[in-house]
């Protein structure tokens, strides 16, 4: 993901397998990149676009909290986000946070 949200727009599994490949000793294997970044395309952490005969990949979500979040709502979904709102009247501060947050939002 590092190597995706440090590029500058869209890369193919070439661009990202090079990055992840600068510097090390045991290098990667194309097919091993390829098929990470295909299934973060799957779960929609990554954007796919076709590029000739290949793809091209560039990040769908901007940090690793949106990754965690997104798994979260996608495994747990309404269970979670009770759960999440019971968190939140339990603690004053964190639900006035959240208040904000939901006004700035509107």
């Amino acid at each position: 993901m590092k190597a995706l949200w440090s590029g500058d727009g869209p890369m193919s599994v070439r661009d990202v397998l090079d990055q992840l490949n600068a510097g090390r000793s045991d290098s990667l294997a194309y097919t091993t990149v390829m098929t990470v970044l295909a299934r973060l395309a799957d779960k929609q952490i990554l954007a796919r676009v076709r590029d000739g005969r290949g793809y091209v990949y560039e990040a769908a979500v901007s940090d690793t909290a949106q990754i965690a979040v997104r798994g979260v709502m996608r495994d747990f979904g309404d269970a979670a986000m009770a759960h999440f709102v019971d968190e939140a009247r339990a603690d004053p501060e964190l639900l006035a946070r959240l208040q904000r947050l939901l006004a700035d939002k509107e």
